[in-house]
């Protein structure tokens, strides 16, 4: 897990993913693109632990949730995340991303979806999702 970071005016994002490669490689994407990760996870179950220890005042300004886990999948995450933080901004993070997925993550409040594939796009996809 990244460690805590210091208080910041940058926003903050969780990452869950179960390949390593793929956590890192957001880790770095984000921070080089001006974000602090507050935390990482590598599985459904893991996430909504670690996201539990995050609430406020700690809570992340995004969970960036992959979809494709072991336990849970990421809309089950996301569903349980937005049942006691409706105000969470949750995108959804996948090599796997057909019509029916995209469909379901927004009828559970999913904010986006973004392809792995535009990786070095997230910040500005981010960005673009905060309020003001």
């Amino acid at each position: 897990m990244t460690a805590p970071a210091e208080a910041t005016d940058a926003p903050s994002v969780f990452v869950v993913d179960d390949e390593p490669d793929v956590r890192l490689l957001a880790t770095t994407i984000l921070q080089r693109g001006g974000f602090t990760v507050l935390g990482e996870a590598e599985d459904g179950p893991q996430a909504l632990e670690r996201f539990h220890e995050l609430d406020p005042p700690r809570q992340p300004t995004i969970v960036l949730l992959d979809n494709r886990m072991p336990g849970l999948t990421g809309l089950e995450v996301a569903e349980q995340m937005l049942s006691r933080h409706p105000e969470q901004v949750i995108v959804l993070f996948s090599a796997h991303l057909d019509s029916a997925i995209k469909e379901a993550a927004r009828a559970a409040g999913v904010a986006a979806c973004v392809s792995k594939m535009e990786a070095t796009r997230l910040p500005q996809i981010l960005k673009d999702l905060l309020p003001g």
